[in-house]
C-alpha cells in the first residue's frame, strides 16, 4: 500500500475499544495492508482481544520496561530525575524487531511510565513519545491505536498526521462525558476526522440519542449485544471470531474508508 491508515480508539474504560481495535486491525490486514496494532492503554488487553494466547500475553515486555533499550537509546538509565538524555532517540528499528505476531498483525504493547515524576520528561516517557511519533508520522502501515481515554501525549503534531479518532460509546452519562472530552481534545490537537461507535446498543432510541448529544461528529456506526462476543472473550479468543461482531466491524470500516477516500 503507497498510503498508510492512522487511526487511534479511544473511549472510557470498558466501552469495547480494545475489542473495535482488534477487529478493526483484522479487516485491515484481510484487505492486504501490513498492520501495526499498538496497545497504549495502561489495562492492556490488546494481546488477547487479537487472539494471543493468555499466557503469551502476559509474558510480553511493554517497550516501557525495556530498561536496557531505553538506556541505550535515550543515553540514561529509565527512572533516573535530573541529567542529560537524548529527547529524540532512534526508534525506527522497533517495529521490525520488537513485535508479538497475531495472525500477521504487529502487535506492539508500548506500556506506561510509573517512575516519580512520570508526568514530566524522562527517559521512558521520551522514547514512548517518539515511537508514537515514529508510527504514526514516518510508517506506511496500517496502524492502529488502542489508547486510552487521555490522548494528550499524542502531541499536536503527531495528530495532525493521524487520519481518525474513533470515539466509542456505550449507553451511559459518564459514557458521553468522557466521550465529549476526548473529542475537544482530539478536535484542539487538529486530528482531520472524529467518528463514533455506539457500542452494547439495545434499541434505536440509543442511537438517537446519540445524534442529538454529537450533532457535529461523524457517526460511524453500531456494534450490539452479542452473547458470542462474552464467550469468545471468556475462553480467550480473538474478537473476529464473533461473526456478528466481524459484520458490524465491516459497516464501520467501510465508513471509516469512504470518509478517507473523500478527503
Amino acid at each position: 500500500m503507497s498510503k498508510g491508515i492512522k487511526i487511534a480508539v479511544s473511549g472510557k474504560g470498558g466501552v469495547g475499544k480494545t475489542t473495535l481495535s482488534a477487529a478493526l486491525a483484522k479487516l485491515y490486514s484481510l484487505a492486504g495492508y501490513t498492520v501495526i496494532a499498538v496497545d497504549a492503554d495502561p489495562d492492556a488487553n490488546l494481546a488477547t482481544a487479537l487472539g494471543i494466547d493468555a499466557d503469551q500475553a502476559a509474558a510480553i515486555t511493554p517497550i516501557s520496561a525495556m530498561k536496557d533499550l531505553i538506556a541505550e537509546r535515550t543515553g540514561t538509565e529509565p527512572g533516573s530525575m535530573g541529567g542529560f538524555f537524548s529527547i529524540n532517540p532512534r526508534v525506527d528499528d522497533i517495529p521490525e524487531n520488537l513485535y508479538t505476531d497475531a495472525d500477521g498483525i504487529r502487535l506492539m504493547v508500548l506500556g506506561t511510565v510509573d517512575t516519580a515524576g512520570a508526568g514530566c520528561i524522562c527517559p521512558e516517557s521520551s522514547l514512548l513519545r517518539r515511537l508514537t511519533q515514529h508510527l504514526i508520522v514516518e510508517r506506511d502501515e496500517a496502524v492502529i491505536l488502542d489508547m486510552e481515554a487521555g490522548i494528550e501525549h499524542f502531541g499536536r503534531a503527531t495528530a495532525q498526521a493521524g487520519d481518525m479518532l474513533v470515539v466509542v460509546i456505550e449507553p451511559g452519562r459518564r459514557s458521553l462525558q468522557t466521550a465529549h472530552k476526548i473529542a475537544q481534545l482530539g478536535g484542539s490537537l487538529g486530528i482531520p476526522h472524529i467518528g463514533l461507535v455506539l457500542n452494547k446498543m439495545a434499541d434505536t432510541s440509543q442511537l438517537e440519542m446519540l445524534r442529538e448529544d454529537f450533532p457535529d461528529l461523524v457517526f460511524l456506526g453500531t456494534i450490539g449485544r452479542h452473547q458470542s462476543m462474552i464467550d469468545i472473550d471468556l475462553a480467550g479468543e480473538a474478537a473476529w471470531t464473533s461473526e456478528p461482531l466481524m459484520a458490524e466491524v465491516e459497516g464501520i470500516h467501510r465508513a471509516i474508508q469512504e470518509l478517507l477516500v473523500t478527503e
